[in-house]
């Protein structure tokens, strides 16, 4: 099987995508920024797994994290891009330019970075699956702002054209959008009324969005495509 790095996997979607890939057979290795302890817990508990660890606002910190990666297991075959970085609601004229920096860096250029140090190896070896997490966010703007919304809709974009570039020599590259996941991340008080919007009428669990991440890492013929899990909220 595959060596699998998966970032924010100290808890969430990552989380979930880590246990996931590693029931199939993956070696994991678990990104984390300020959860250490978490992340190598989990890493602790799945065969083979690693913990590597940095703060995405730094350019430096995607290279550092493949370097672990390919030092501890070996050539990183998939990559989930998962780490992401939110804000309190803000309209557009309330939107400070360090926040916006701070989301893009996180939510949009470490995805890129982290893409363009595995994708030549993967060109390479004839092998790679590269899963973008963006957000419905990136189809209807979100409730955030305008600065989370542009940041995991680039995703798209970055995916698209790595596809292009990439698909003939078995590489694939996608993204999953996900929306009213529960998680920690939600807000215990808004839960209810948030899974009353949803014609399924409830939250998602991170377990399915695990499942989904799974199903396109296996799929080799599934690439150029943004696929939306949202309890029917909107439709793509």
């Amino acid at each position: 099987m595959s060596i699998a790095l998966i970032t924010g996997a100290s808890r969430g979607i990552g989380r979930a995508t880590a246990l996931r890939l590693a029931a199939e057979g993956h070696t994991v290795a678990a990104g984390y920024g300020a959860n250490r302890e978490a992340a190598e817990g989990l890493a602790a508990s799945l065969p083979g797994a690693i913990a590597v660890g940095g703060d995405l606002r730094d350019p430096a910190t995607p290279a550092r994290l493949v370097d672990a990666v390919e030092a501890g297991l070996g050539p990183v075959e998939i990559l989930i891009a998962n780490a992401g970085m939110g804000s309190p609601p803000r309209r557009l004229e309330e939107i400070p330019l360090a926040e916006w920096d701070d989301l893009h860096a996180v939510n949009l250029r470490a995805s890129f970075l982290l893409a363009q140090r595995v994708l030549p190896g993967m060109i390479e070896r004839g092998f790679g699956r590269i899963v973008f997490v963006s957000s419905v966010a990136a189809f209807t703007g979100g409730i955030i702002g305008a600065h989370y919304a542009s940041s995991k809709a680039g995703l798209h974009a970055l995916a698209h054209s790595i596809s292009q570039q990439a698909a003939a020599h078995g590489v694939t590259a996608n993204v999953v959008a996900p929306a009213l996941i529960e998680s920690d991340m939600l807000p215990a008080g808004s839960r209810e009324a948030l899974a009353a919007k949803l014609p399924v009428g409830r939250l998602g669990r991170v377990e399915e969005v695990a499942d989904l991440i799974a199903a396109v890492v296996a799929n080799g013929y599934l690439t150029n495509q943004s696929i939306v899990l949202d309890g029917g909220w909107h439709p793509s």
